[in-house]
């Protein structure tokens, strides 16, 4: 399996201008040949253009200096000097560009196809015919061409997904994408077990469908650098709403519902309080393993303990309780807006 690779750091060079041409025509029978000395040609323009058919940046972890030929010297005739291509670079859709020294945003490529300038090939200078005048017949003046633009460049992968799941790690984030869709990320009973982000397609019915993110389970102090999840967490931007999978059956000693979704929600407001104010709703999962007689009061206790008054789902990704129910409210959600 390929990594996934959601940052490169880049240097792009346009092309620089060809130099317009000194030259006079020199025919036979035309005693006076004026000046002729054409343009040069445009430098060529380094460019980035979505494709939805990637998905990580590794290509630019390995070529990381792009450049753009210069533009030809104009020549005799009035002939310009031709033009050079310009380069194309294809990068996932949901890439965000900026300017390395400046921190400058250049271009956030949301859809696919969509195209940005990273730097502008040159101009092509003047030729000689451009000077002459009535009282410069003779012009042997002309000008260079224009040097192109060259940058430094931070690129940054956020996944295009509507939904974003978060949770500690072994919460059951894996499970319910595998439960729901034909993602097939790696499930084990250890922390961890997701590295990267995955991305899956919930259909939902004809015509209907969502996509869901999964990324790596989030721990105390993930907004400080701790664990993985806060390498994965500007994901999560994009998504019109988030899913807290909360695990209402723990099994280590000691371990506590409430103030496990109590950390999540505290890192997700540390990292970026723009995310904590996305609409989020509490997913109870590994609700087979409780007792039917114990499970209204274990998320009855964790819903009173946050004071939580949002939407609540109860879910279990092993056996698929719930999450037809789940999926069908998150589609309403995303079409109507209504959380009922």
């Amino acid at each position: 399996m390929m990594k996934f690779i959601d940052e490169a750091h880049i240097e792009v060079h346009a092309g620089k201008g060809g130099d317009g041409a000194v030259s006079f025509r020199r025919e036979k029978y035309v005693p006076r040949g004026g000046p002729d000395g054409g343009d040069g040609g445009r430098g060529g323009s380094v460019l980035a253009v979505a494709d939805r058919n990637i998905n990580t940046l590794v290509e630019y972890r390995f070529a990381r200096i792009h450049r753009a030929r210069d533009g030809e010297r104009g020549g005799g005739r009035q002939c310009s000097g031709k033009s050079a291509e310009d380069v194309v670079l294809r990068m996932p859709a949901g890439t965000v560009i900026t300017d390395a020294r400046t921190g400058e945003t250049l271009a956030d490529l949301a859809e696919h196809e969509q195209t940005a300038v990273l730097a502008q090939g040159g101009r092509g200078g003047l030729g000689n015919v451009n000077f002459k005048s009535s009282t410069n017949r003779a012009p042997r003046q002309s000008t260079p061409g224009a040097p192109g633009e060259h940058r430094a460049l931070n690129l940054e992968l956020k996944v295009l997904a509507d939904v974003g799941l978060l949770g500690l790690p072994n919460a059951g984030k894996s499970s319910f994408i595998r439960a729901v869709s034909a993602a097939r990320p790696k499930v084990a009973d250890y922390p961890f077990t997701t590295l990267h982000p995955h991305l899956g397609v919930v259909r939902v019915g004809i015509d209907r469908s969502f996509v869901i993110a999964d990324i790596p389970g989030l721990i105390e102090g993930a907004a400080e650098g701790a664990g993985l999840g806060h390498q994965f967490l500007r994901h999560l931007a994009r998504t019109r709403l988030l899913l807290h999978i909360v695990d209402i059956a723990p099994v280590e000693d000691g371990a506590d519902p409430t103030r496990d979704a109590r950390a999540i929600i505290a890192e997700l407001k540390k990292f970026d309080p723009a995310l904590h104010r996305k609409p989020r709703w509490l997913v109870f999962n590994k609700m087979d393993m409780l007792p039917g007689e114990q499970r209204d009061a274990a998320v009855g206790d964790v819903v009173r303990r946050l004071r939580w008054r949002g939407p609540r789902f109860r879910i279990s990704a092993l056996t698929g309780e719930g999450c037809r129910e789940l999926t069908q409210s998150v589609m309403k959600f995303l079409e109507t807006g209504d959380t009922a």
